[in-house]
């Protein structure tokens, strides 16, 4: 599979623009095979981008909505919706500790700080991850490959 294109957008949004379109990746986990398509598509006449999440963990179904965007104060943001009730806002960060083109965001949880990141995989393909704060630094607990689907 050729190289993803990883190649920015214009606007605070721009950096989002290698992410457009549908991703899936399979992942074995403690709880069993998970399986996770998310879909990003601009919304709001290209004011925001709208991602979807939909994770298969056995027999369980779990969803996310999530919105991307510049707030107020000129800062761009995450509001993202889950179907277990829960909500949480996240900060675009530095992520380049993880790839040099790393784009993520860090999110304040009940559980402590918490941070996601995608970057491009060498086969075409995106890396995602969630690492939570530690005393020692990030500890990452997810990471998932994605592949774009049609």
């Amino acid at each position: 599979m050729p190289a993803l294109k990883w190649k920015k957008g214009r606007g605070k949004l721009g950096p989002f623009t290698p992410l457009l379109g549908a991703w899936r990746a399979a992942a074995d986990s403690p709880q069993g095979p998970v399986t996770v398509t998310r879909k990003l598509t601009s919304v709001l006449k290209g004011s925001h981008l709208q991602l979807e999440v939909h994770w298969q963990i056995g027999k369980v179904a779990y969803d996310e909505l999530a919105l991307i965007g510049v707030d107020r104060d000129g800062q761009v943001r995450a509001w993202s919706f889950t179907s277990d009730g829960k909500n949480s806002t996240g900060t675009l960060a530095a992520v380049s500790d993880l790839h040099p083109q790393a784009i993520g965001f860090e999110f304040n949880m009940p559980a402590g700080l918490a941070r996601q990141a995608y970057w491009p995989a060498e086969d075409g393909g995106v890396i995602w991850v969630v690492e939570a704060r530690t005393k020692k630094g990030w500890r990452r607990f997810t990471q998932h490959h994605y592949q774009a689907t049609p």
